[in-house]
């Protein structure tokens, strides 16, 4: 309990002076204008001064500001306390920080005190100072306490600012009393609380937008080491532990370092989002680096930054776990009690941890490996001992090398990754104490590399991590019901192995320039024929890492029911073999890339993509689908399905003479016979809109069959815009008499098909009501996000070879907004160009919109009307 006042001594004096407990009345203006000038101070003096300092003076000039008015409002005639509690009262108050305040009162006040103290509290509020109050007696305190572990830890860190000094000194040793909270109910509570907190993140620090207090890791982490130190030992600072021999003097230097970088940090973000703010969103990035002092050119200062806040937080997430096991054998355990079991002559278990035997061990390299090998091996093993934990640290930090530099350490990296058990707990274990990075030196370099955009959510070697995970995942017969094809796929393969090593490689060059994945190519063929692997797996894992996007790039990007991209995609995978693992790895890599943008619809495009390729793999690529047979097959199976349903043979002749060849093609015979089932019998001088009510690839299927006018196209994707609709796939057919044929796949906010009939009901009412309008008009450019503002990049325009000689294909990239499919789609209007399809996908803040398109006169377009395109496309979007 820091029941004394804090004194800083770098504040100008004039701001003290202003604030001196005198008979002069400050007014809420001048106290606003005073606080304003004292911000102005301490953002200059954060390039000059330590930055504990500049959070000690911050609090005192509050504690002055506090003290003037507790007199003005003539509350130091009264029999009450002011005091700080929290952060606050720890002295530590960053530039927006909440002011908890407590008002510790006798048990009954009269009416005129509570007046003052509301007046008090109003002008606190008036002078925009953030303050969470609470007025409370003595026994209020300790029972509200009691009952909340948070309460409880505030008013462990109070310290008196004005008022009744002796009310304070009846409070305090209240507090040390073990009816308030027992050294082992405290930790028990802090250590669930912790957990928790943990769990929000999904257990990973890595995360590209990190919430500096709350991050595992993060300022939280440290606190809690020092709150459970403060219950235990009644001690007031990290440097006490010390003198109880739980805290070595080296691993306190790298707390505090850890925490002054963490404090300027947190310092530098309050004034660049001029509000209390933990979240390091990359809005505010480049402006923190700037003010950390890393720069301002370019992307450069924000991964130096970055690399070393990841770095931090890596170090403090493994002396917190140190220092919490350490209090958990002091506070709870009896090590007299503790089941010891003897492993080899160098490891035990202890209780459900695996222990060193003695501390010169790890003087011995490949026994780091070693002992991932037994957590493998040893299912009952739940952790590492604390003393252990802190021998490795040591150990790995003395390497001169990489360990995989050592033939022993390969055999053992070798049999880690092949046991059934080796990429379960080992292999989180070996990530987190950072021993993957320590046997493989390339892995160090992708340790905490950012990925710019907001697409992926985490640094690249936490994504790899995740995407092994989840392959290991999919070898679990308990996982069979979530992926039931990867697991099927990765339950027959004979060397998994494979697989995993392909996922630790595929994103290894990231960073480095270049192709990432042919360099990273390059580097796990190298790997594997240092650990002696057979040629053919060496070339399997290296051909995984080279072609580690071509899946998911085809399946986003291509109108998979193409008879031509199934061919051009099988060429690539070459048999059935590759085609399983490059599965495998590209639903694990998507699935780790962020679980909040992975949905049924890109779930569903893999799984169609393996199984029209497996056909064509089966069938045999030296002989092609002929177009005439395919048509003619897709018609008699939707005669068939129609035939049920008694609809007149010679109206089915005459719609399907105004279909041209294209549609019968791109549609399955399920989807004409739904369609045409609807357009026999329609009143062709009102649009026909059908969604479906069943999901289609995830996704909820648009129907559109209307007269062709002046922006169809637009027209229905500004209505679906308008509805906070995402459109992932579009079909865009002419009939010979004038009609179109629109299908779109469309998703709502959550990425979801559609569910209520309610929605279904209002989109088909705007879609048929904009559809019989003669035009539509234009389409304003909207403004990116907030979220995307600080990516900035131009207008990309590129053309896909095809095999189809009357049509041309486009993919534009561009910044993600609101309207920017129904521009594009003007674009093309106005250039008196066709869309036959649209394949939309978003990653992050990019559009990557691929689309068919031809002539009027139905041809592809030449060098001068593509130019003439990309130059419009330019000059309209960019």
């Amino acid at each position: 309990m820091n029941n004394h006042p804090i004194e800083s001594h770098i504040i100008p004096s004039d701001f003290i002076e202003r604030l001196a407990i005198t008979a002069d009345t400050l007014s809420s203006k001048d106290i606003c204008q005073l606080t304003l000038n004292f911000n102005e101070w301490l953002k200059a003096a954060f390039s000059e001064h330590d930055v504990q300092d500049l959070l000690t003076a911050r609090a005192m000039f509050v504690d002055n500001i506090l003290a003037k008015l507790w007199c003005q409002h003539h509350l130091d005639e009264s029999q009450i306390s002011l005091i700080a509690v929290g952060g606050y009262g720890r002295g530590e108050l960053h530039p927006f920080s909440d002011i908890d305040i407590l008002l510790l009162t006798q048990p009954d006040i009269d009416l005129a005190l509570e007046e003052r103290i509301s007046s008090f509290i109003t002008q606190l509020w008036d002078i925009k100072l953030d303050i969470g109050h609470s007025v409370r007696s003595i026994k209020e305190c300790i029972k509200q306490a009691i009952n909340d572990v948070t309460i409880a830890t505030n008013l462990m860190e109070m310290r008196q600012i004005a008022g009744n000094e002796a009310l304070t000194q009846q409070l305090l040793p209240l507090l040390n009393d073990d009816a308030f909270w027992t050294s082992e109910n405290f930790f028990i509570a802090k250590r669930k609380e912790q957990k928790q907190r943990h769990l929000q993140y999904h257990g990973a620090a890595y995360t590209l937008e990190p919430n500096l207090k709350a991050n595992p890791g993060g300022l939280r982490d440290i606190q809690t080491i020092a709150w459970v130190a403060k219950r235990h030992f009644l001690a007031d600072s990290l440097e006490e532990l010390v003198e109880h021999q739980y805290l070595y003097p080296n691993e306190l230097s790298e707390l505090i370092e850890a925490q002054d970088y963490l404090w300027r940090l947190r310092f530098a973000l309050h004034f660049v989002a001029k509000r209390s703010e933990n979240r390091l969103l990359f809005d505010y990035q480049a402006d923190v680096a700037k003010m950390m002092g890393f720069g301002d050119e370019g992307k450069a200062p924000v991964e130096r930054m970055m690399k070393r806040f990841y770095r931090i937080i890596s170090r403090v997430s493994e002396l917190n776990t140190i220092l919490l096991h350490r209090f958990q054998q002091e506070i709870i355990q009896d090590p007299k009690e503790a089941n010891i079991k003897v492993i080899n002559q160098d490891f035990e278990s202890v209780d459900t941890l695996i222990n060193a035997t003695n501390n010169r061990v790890f003087m011995r390299s490949a026994k780091m490996l070693e002992m991932f090998l037994i957590i493998a091996q040893e299912p009952n093993i739940k952790g590492i001992h604390s003393n252990t934990l802190r021998l490795m640290r040591n150990a790995r930090r003395r390497l001169v090398s990489g360990l995989v530099d050592y033939a022993q350490c390969r055999q053992i990296f070798m049999a880690i990754i092949k046991h059934p058990r080796g990429l379960g707990l080992a292999f989180n274990l070996m990530h987190r104490h950072g021993i993957i990075g320590s046997y493989l030196p390339l892995w160090r370099n992708i340790a905490g590399q950012m990925q710019f955009d907001l697409f992926h959510a985490y640094s690249v070697d936490e994504h790899s991590y995740r995407v092994v995970k989840n392959l290991y995942q999919f070898s679990q017969k308990e996982h069979n019901h979530k992926f039931p094809l990867c697991s099927k796929i990765m339950q027959k393969i004979r060397k998994p192995e494979v697989l995993y090593l392909a996922g630790i490689f595929h994103d290894i060059a990231k960073g480095r320039g270049g192709d990432h994945a042919k360099l990273g190519a390059v580097d796990a063929l190298i790997f594997c024929q240092s650990h002696q692997m057979s040629k053919h797996d060496s070339r399997m894992v290296s051909w995984l890492v080279e072609q580690h996007l071509v899946m998911s790039v085809t399946a986003q990007r291509r109108d998979i029911n193409d008879e031509n991209v199934i061919r051009a995609f099988a060429d690539i995978v070459r048999d059935e073999a590759h085609l399983d693992y490059l599965y495998c790895l590209t639903v694990a890599d998507m699935r780790a890339t962020n679980e909040s943008l992975w949905n049924s619809w890109k779930a569903n495009l893999l799984h169609d993509l393996y199984f029209n390729t497996l056909r064509a793999l089966r069938r045999g690529l030296s002989k092609p689908v002929e177009t005439r047979s395919k048509i003619r097959e897709n018609q008699q199976q939707a005669r068939d399905i129609l035939a049920a349903t008694h609809i007149d043979k010679s109206q089915l002749d005459s719609l399907w003479r105004e279909f041209r060849a294209d549609y019968f093609l791109r549609y399955s015979p399920e989807q004409i016979a739904r369609h045409c089932q609807r357009i026999i019998g329609h009143d062709r001088t009102e649009p026909l809109v059908i969604i479906s009510t069943k999901p289609y690839r995830g996704g909820t299927e648009v129907f559109v069959f209307a007269k062709e006018k002046v922006n169809t196209f637009a027209s229905i994707v500004q209505v679906l815009g308008a509805k906070k609709l995402s459109i992932h796939d579009a079909k865009i057919i002419t009939t010979k008499t004038g009609y179109t044929v629109n299908t779109f796949i469309i998703l709502d906010s959550r990425g979801k098909a559609l569910k209520e009939s309610y929605q279904t009901a209002e989109i088909t009412k705007a879609l048929s009501e904009k559809l019989k309008q003669d035009d539509c008009r234009d389409i304003p450019l909207q403004p990116a996000r907030r979220e995307v503002k600080q990516f900035k990049f131009p207008l990309k325009v590129s053309f896909i070879k095809i095999k189809a000689k009357s049509k041309t294909m486009i993919e534009i990239i561009a910044l993600d907004r609101a309207g920017l499919l129904g521009n594009i789609a003007q674009v093309f209007q106005q250039l008196h160009i066709n869309i036959h399809s649209a394949k939309i996908t978003t990653f992050g803040e990019k559009a990557d919109d691929v689309f068919t398109i031809s002539t009027n006169e139905n041809m592809a377009l030449t060098e001068e009307e593509k130019q003439k395109l990309s130059d419009k496309l330019t000059q309209e979007i960019d």
